[in-house]
């Protein structure tokens, strides 16, 4: 995948290919605060259904401007005053989008500022791993804007911080940041500095994993949690079947034979 094929294709998304397999997706509506129109999900789809056979290793998903994604744009939606089945449809394409980033077997590490409301916490939910700063701030307005959820904070917010506390959010308004937000579950890193730095001093680190024990990290646990726990025993054991063996895995498990692999220490 070249930068020149991906201008081509992308308008509402900014995507740089690193050399190392490392993806950098940028939102690319500043001036709406990368509020989520159709378009831009249609080709979230399009990246993100094609990523892992294109050899992308990791992306860090971020937004241009000084917000990550003020979510669902409001006035497209007001504008097009759609009916109940046509909404529904572009519910079910923001599923889509989303699904394809948690279980497509690609590691998403997204870099978060400002503003990460509504479908913004949305998407920024079907992220393995979240990277917020100081100016970071999570919201679920639907309850003030009249409308409901629709593409997956039930899901996915939920299981981060308790279907309660999601409640909470929707019904008042209520805005968490900072430390309190990490803990929370909404994030797993919080940095002073830039959180688009450390989203890809991630990725690339992640990068350096192999890309078949990465899939299996990205897309079997959340399969895994979908089943029963009998079900997921087994898959598990079928996964960890095909990861263990692979070939490449072996000069990596000689190396700690051999005493020659990174050993696991504490923080200093």
């Amino acid at each position: 995948m070249t930068q020149a094929a991906n201008a081509q294709t992308y308008e509402n998304l900014e995507i740089e290919q690193r050399d190392n397999g490392v993806s950098i997706v940028r939102l690319n509506r500043p001036t709406k605060r990368n509020a989520l129109d159709t378009a831009t999900i249609e080709e979230l789809v399009s990246f993100f259904s094609s990523a892992h056979r294109n050899g992308v290793k990791a992306v860090v998903l971020a937004g241009k401007g000084d917000h990550f994604c003020a979510g669902l744009d409001l006035v497209e939606h007001w504008k097009a005053d759609r009916s109940p089945d046509d909404f529904m449809h572009v519910c079910l394409r923001w599923h889509e989008a989303f699904n394809k980033m948690e279980y497509g077997g690609v590691p998403v590490i997204a870099a978060l500022q400002g503003a990460v409301v509504g479908g913004g916490l949305e998407l920024a939910s079907a992220a393995h791993i979240r990277v917020i700063d100081q100016s970071t701030y999570f919201a679920l307005p639907e309850g003030q804007r009249g409308i409901f959820t629709g593409g997956g904070a039930t899901i996915r917010v939920s299981d981060m911080i308790g279907k309660y506390r999601m409640i909470d959010m929707i019904l008042t308004g209520r805005v968490y940041q900072g430390q309190e937000a990490v803990e929370l579950g909404l994030a797993q890193y919080i940095t002073e500095g830039s959180s688009f730095d450390k989203a890809l001093e991630l990725a690339d680190k992640i990068a350096e994993n192999l890309p078949l024990t990465n899939y299996a990290i990205c897309s079997a646990i959340s399969h895994l949690n979908n089943m029963s726990g009998m079900d997921a025993a087994y898959a598990e054991a079928v996964v960890a079947g095909v990861v263990n063996t692979q070939p490449a895995a072996r000069e990596r498990l000689e190396a700690f034979a051999n005493k020659t692999a990174a050993r696991v220490r504490p923080n200093s």
